[in-house]
């Protein structure tokens, strides 16, 4: 069984073809890794699994991507349930413009840990201490 699979799968930035024809299959349960020079694609499309490069006005993507023998590229998607499933740890960290508390409540909004607001700065607060971030903020 195929954990992920793509099928001719193109993705372009405006009109340069930065994706050409990927067809892969990722095993269920299985290490997989994607290797090869700065600039290759690799990041491009892992962001496509879980449809990052949505936000990126210029792309435009075609083919297909199943995950889990759904197709996340279906515009009903539920971009948070596919986003909570497939995760990206990038290399450089990346927050959304907003404060320190806006991108630990947005995390806690998607994963539905929404309570009242003192629950909320409860789970905050446990959080940053958990990881030794408490006293530096």
């Amino acid at each position: 069984m195929y954990t992920i699979t793509t099928q001719d799968l193109d993705l372009y930035y405006g009109d340069f073809l930065a994706l050409k024809k990927v067809a892969i299959q990722i095993p269920d349960r299985n290490v997989t890794a994607m290797i090869g020079p700065s600039g290759c694609g690799k990041s491009t499309l892992l962001r496509c699994f879980n449809r990052m490069n949505d936000l990126i006005e210029t792309v435009r993507i075609e083919g297909r991507i199943d995950i889990d023998n759904e197709n996340v590229l279906d515009p009903k998607t539920d971009l948070i349930a596919l986003r909570r499933k497939v995760g990206m740890v990038f290399q450089r960290p990346n927050v959304f413009d907003l404060s320190i508390l806006e991108n630990l409540r947005f995390g806690l909004k998607i994963h539905r840990r929404m309570g009242s607001r003192d629950e909320v700065m409860e789970l905050i607060e446990w959080g940053l201490e958990h990881v030794g971030l408490w006293n530096d903020l």
